[in-house]
């Protein structure tokens, strides 16, 4: 029977975070985790790329019951404190918009600097290995794996949540907290597409590929960013940000013209270019193919000189203010993020231990703690591994 200190379930961001920094204080770790390959969401991530961090890391682009719980680990080991772990690995960074960083190179850049970190540091890594349960056990805890039981003094649990299944993601976490007591608030796929019911669909996918700068509101937050027709819906960075504030039943709004006083642009090409067709005008603020489907489907064929203040302020109205409700969402399928998770009253903000279990841990995307798109997600990851690595 294998005896550690800390068993770490999860060779995710977190997991092989959290395991360096408890590694480097000595503690003998263990990683398990049933996938073959460690930090497989770091790999895909950003396209190739990995957008590892943001540069804008503030509490308000968390979504939690509690949204000041994540802000302890986030200040204790922040963006920047991250990004020094990357220079001082040498993987070159560059900045995009919004202030989200990616590696210049590939996201497998930062896959083996934690690999690396963890063998230096004396981690033991098992791959491919199935856990069935965690139990209190005479010492600490006890771990059913594939590979026998293995007993710890503490356990760290960085499952992640329950996105992307392909890639082997599970609800195993929320089992093993509920299992000792603690309590999970509800759980719903995050940064994900939005679907829609038969008529609004049949006026999308004939745009399916068009992408446009808009704003996205849900509720009273909003996003400006691409906006991408599918033949399932709508997506783009837009959605997907809104996706996470939007509830079942709700409708969200589009701004195809974010900023732009459509009404004047309109009333100018009347008064100048009364011969324009509206979609001509139309295909200076947005893609042509968009100016020419919302022409056809208000069923304006007059040219502008002739168009009448109604329908210029329906013309407006469907730019500025497009009220739609969703049926639903891609799900789990396509996810970027579960939101929801391990309750944090019950967790310790500073070290991310349950509070009534001692030597007990969670973890990155497993909590209830979910950021924007952008980077957020993965110093949560990064803040969360360190705190709890700091003590496990």
């Amino acid at each position: 029977m294998e005896q550690m200190d800390v068993i770490v379930l999860g060779a995710g961001a977190a997991g092989m975070f959290a395991a360096i920094e408890a590694g480097r204080r000595g503690r003998r770790v263990l990683v398990i985790d049933h996938a073959k390959s460690a930090g497989e969401k770091i790999r895909i991530s950003g396209g190739g790329r990995c957008n590892f961090t943001n540069l804008g890391i503030a509490a308000d682009r968390f979504i939690s019951k509690n949204p000041r719980f994540a802000l302890s680990a986030l200040k204790r080991f922040s963006q920047w404190d991250f990004i020094a772990r990357m220079d001082g690995a040498g993987i070159a960074w560059h900045e995009k918009t919004l202030g989200q960083l990616f590696c210049d190179g590939s996201a497998k850049q930062v896959v083996d600097m934690l690999l690396g970190d963890m063998a230096r540091a004396g981690v033991a890594l098992w791959l491919g290995c199935g856990v069935t349960a965690v139990r209190r056990g005479a010492a600490g805890f006890e771990v059913e794996t594939a590979r026998g039981l293995v007993r710890a003094a503490s356990v760290v649990v960085a499952t992640g949540g329950k996105s992307i299944p392909k890639m082997g993601a599970s609800g195993f976490g929320y089992q093993v907290a509920e299992s000792f007591g603690l309590g999970v608030v509800e759980l719903r796929p995050g940064l994900v597409p939005l679907t829609f019911a038969a008529q609004e669909l049949d006026w999308m996918v004939p745009l399916a590929g068009v992408a446009v700068q808009g704003r996205v509101s849900a509720g009273r937050t909003g996003f400006d960013e691409a906006v991408l027709f599918t033949h399932r819906g709508l997506s783009g960075p837009a959605v997907l940000q809104a996706s996470s504030y939007w509830r079942e039943g709700d409708e969200i709004r589009l701004d195809l013209a974010p900023g732009l006083d459509v009404a004047a642009v309109l009333g100018q090409a009347k008064r100048a270019q009364g011969r324009a067709a509206l979609r001509t005008v139309l295909a200076r603020i947005l893609p042509e193919k968009l100016a020419r489907h919302i022409e056809a489907d208000l069923a304006i064929t007059a040219p502008m000189a002739e168009i009448s203040r109604a329908d210029l302020e329906r013309v407006t109205l469907m730019l500025r203010e497009w009220r739609l409700r969703p049926v639903g969402s891609e799900g789990y399928r396509t996810a970027e993020v579960t939101l929801g998770g391990v309750d944090t009253d019950g967790l310790d903000g500073r070290t991310m231990m349950a509070r009534g279990v001692p030597g007990l841990f969670f973890i990155g995307e497993v909590v209830d703690v979910t950021g924007w798109l952008g980077g957020y997600n993965f110093q949560w990851a990064w803040s969360s591994g360190w705190a709890a690595g700091q003590v496990a």
